[in-house]
């Protein structure tokens, strides 16, 4: 698929991205190579691959749920301006 500098702009705009006239045609270029990969790839047939939750087949090494910290809440509320209920107060921002 060639992208035209029209839709290179559009793309540009979109994202909110700032690009030179100059580098408009190594933009669409580019794009295009990448819509192609990707068009590539829609065309593989996976039905027989199974889903993964990851690339690699590895076990999570998982630690003990231990609590490893004492509770110092107390003592991180007792300097702040504002505190009920063990929760920070903070200025209302949205009306």
């Amino acid at each position: 698929m060639n992208l035209a500098p029209e839709d290179v702009v559009k793309i540009a705009r979109l994202a909110c991205l700032k690009i030179d006239e100059d580098e408009i045609p190594t933009y669409a270029r580019e794009l295009s190579t990448i819509i192609d990969l990707v068009e590539q790839m829609n065309r593989v047939d996976i039905r027989e691959v199974p889903p993964m939750a990851h690339p690699l087949d590895t076990v999570q090494r998982l630690r003990p749920d231990q609590v490893t910290e004492q509770d110092r809440s107390d003592a991180f509320q007792a300097t702040a301006p504002a505190v009920r209920d063990h929760l920070y107060l903070v200025p209302r921002v949205i009306e």
